[in-house]
């Protein structure tokens, strides 16, 4: 019932307990926000950060954007409150609740199984609203795929870096750089690998964390850069400056979004009765055949999601 295949570029982060901050969310182009009532609310906040992100979801003017919040972790002794008074009280009109520190299966069925209670206590369409959960320590990345697994509400699997890099002992203090020492490779490739295997493996999302030097838009392309590559859906974004350079990397380039949708076009023709019924056929210079056809959906899916339009158009060649 959940919807899997929203845009989710960017996502920006705005704390649950700032009014001004919310309000200048609404005004930017991310595809997903999430209000926050964790990390960016201080414990004597938290209560009255729940009603605060409860009537910004209710006044609306999200302009089509994914709507989030970020409960606080198992652990701690805020969460049942979190989860209850925000669906309680803007259940209608929010999307998924973001499950930070996920480290077992059994932390999505708890949340899952909640809001079912309160879904059906309230009216709600059961099992609209969809879990987002964050993997930001080992135990978690050891079981993320009974974690993916765990409920059918799961729409994406989200990357915390700085909580996962204290969980194993990285020794950097610059949260998605590369730590002193490390000098070949990539020392996040196995976790961010390891999260998308899983992610693709259950057909859902794959986001990651943030980069918290928010003015170093440079150092921001080059990290998001290669979660991009690797094929993940988008990066969380903590300031304005980071969300036209993120839209950016997780856009296609507009020529590859063109060819993408031209194979797509060209292949249905020529797999059609008035294309020849053919398997393989050129398009150009370019053999395309049904592996093709998977590929260009990927980069067309991802153009589609983001708005994009189409520049340059295949059309089959003229009869006889």
């Amino acid at each position: 019932m959940v919807d899997r295949r929203r845009a989710r570029r960017s996502c920006l982060a705005v704390p649950g307990s700032s009014a001004k901050m919310i309000d200048k969310a609404r005004g930017l182009a991310v595809d997903s926000f999430f209000l926050d009532l964790e990390d960016a609310v201080a414990p004597l906040a938290k209560a009255e950060a729940r009603g605060r992100v409860a009537a910004a979801l209710n006044e609306g003017g999200w302009d089509g954007k994914i709507r989030s919040v970020r409960v606080n972790d198992l652990t701690s002794e805020w969460t049942y409150r979190d989860v209850v008074e925000v669906v309680e009280g803007a259940g209608a009109n929010l999307d998924t609740i973001v499950l930070p520190k996920v480290s077992s299966p059994d932390h999505v069925r708890w949340l899952d199984l909640t809001l079912t209670q309160i879904e059906r206590a309230t009216g709600l369409e059961v099992g609209r609203i969809g879990i987002e959960a964050q993997i930001e320590d080992a135990r978690g990345l050891v079981e993320v795929d009974a974690i993916v697994a765990a409920s059918p509400r799961i729409e994406a699997l989200i990357f915390g870096p700085a909580d996962f890099m204290a969980s194993i002992n990285m020794r950097s203090m610059v949260v998605g750089e590369q730590p002193p020492g490390y000098d070949v490779g990539d020392a996040y490739h196995y976790v961010l690998m390891r999260m998308l295997m899983a992610a693709r493996a259950h057909d859902v999302q794959a986001i990651d964390g943030p980069y918290l030097a928010i003015k170093d838009v440079d150092g921001l392309r080059r990290v998001g850069g290669r979660s991009a590559a690797l094929g993940f859906d988008g990066k969380w974004v903590l300031h304005p400056a980071q969300v036209d350079a993120v839209n950016e990397l997780f856009s296609p380039r507009q020529e590859d979004y063109d060819h993408a949708e031209n194979v797509l076009a060209a292949y249905d023709w020529h797999t059609s009765e008035a294309g020849g019924k053919r398997g393989a056929a050129m398009l150009g210079d370019e053999m395309i055949d049904e592996a093709s056809r998977k590929m260009a959906l990927v980069i067309a899916g991802k153009g589609r999601a983001a708005g994009m339009s189409r520049t340059d158009e295949w059309t089959p060649p003229a009869a006889g």
